[in-house]
């Protein structure tokens, strides 16, 4: 009788590791309780200012950072684009509230993958952290529209933008979409394609543009004037 091999035991995947940066302790704290209450995500580190921030992103490698904007000293924004300028592995993950467009919009540019509003359900937080820590974007399409209204409404040119030259026409219109926050499957019934050939747009734009996630194509789409809000 031929002798039975034990079953192959398979390793839990490794948490995803979050630092935390606000300078207001209670909210550190609160937010560090919610966390390591999850299983497979864990909080790594702590920072009460930007700077902390940014030597905390270099020093223990985290996943994700979560940042807020308003901090004494270097704040959020500064600390995001010194973290990703800097070719650092960590996504960001910016604390906000509702009256802080311009600094969403700012930190966006900075190389933020996305935001969570500080009144946040738990639920949604851990999602937040899960899907930017898998290397994609947050941004609700309610919020994209409401920046692209804000900053297009504005009396000043956009900032130069990105040379679209490389992309196609129905790239063009792609990226026009997702500009307007509009899902792969909602630009698919726009475009009257497939998701599958939606998604094919988009990575293709990734790689012609040398964007990151869905958050830079937005930033990208404003600068070269094709943002536009929704009517």
């Amino acid at each position: 009788m031929a002798e039975q091999s034990a079953p192959e035991l398979r390793s839990a995947p490794a948490p995803i590791r979050i630092v935390l940066a606000d300078d207001q302790p209670l909210v550190r704290s609160g937010l560090r309780v919610l966390i390591n209450d999850t299983p497979g995500i864990e909080v790594a580190g702590e920072a009460g200012t930007g700077t902390e921030a940014v030597e905390l992103a270099a020093s223990l490698a985290p996943d994700v950072v979560m940042m807020d904007i308003r901090m004494p000293g270097m704040d959020g924004i500064e600390a995001t684009r010194r973290i990703t300028a800097a070719g650092a592995t960590p996504h960001i993950l910016v604390l906000t509230t509702f009256d802080d467009d311009e600094y969403v919009y700012a930190a966006l540019r900075a190389g933020a993958s996305g935001f969570l509003v500080k009144d946040m359900a738990l639920e949604e937080i851990i999602a937040a952290v899960r899907v930017v820590a898998a290397g994609d974007a947050l941004i609700a399409p309610s919020v994209t529209r409401r920046l692209i209204g804000e900053f297009a409404s504005r009396p000043e040119p956009a900032p130069p933008g990105r040379e679209l030259g490389a992309i196609t026409e129905r790239e063009r219109e792609v990226l026009a979409l997702v500009a307007r926050g509009l899902s792969n499957t909602e630009i698919s019934d726009r475009l009257h394609i497939t998701v599958a050939t939606t998604k094919s747009h988009v990575a293709r734009l990734f790689t012609k543009l040398d964007a990151r996630d869905r958050v830079q194509l937005v930033i990208i789409a404003y600068e070269a004037g094709l943002a536009v809000p929704p009517r």
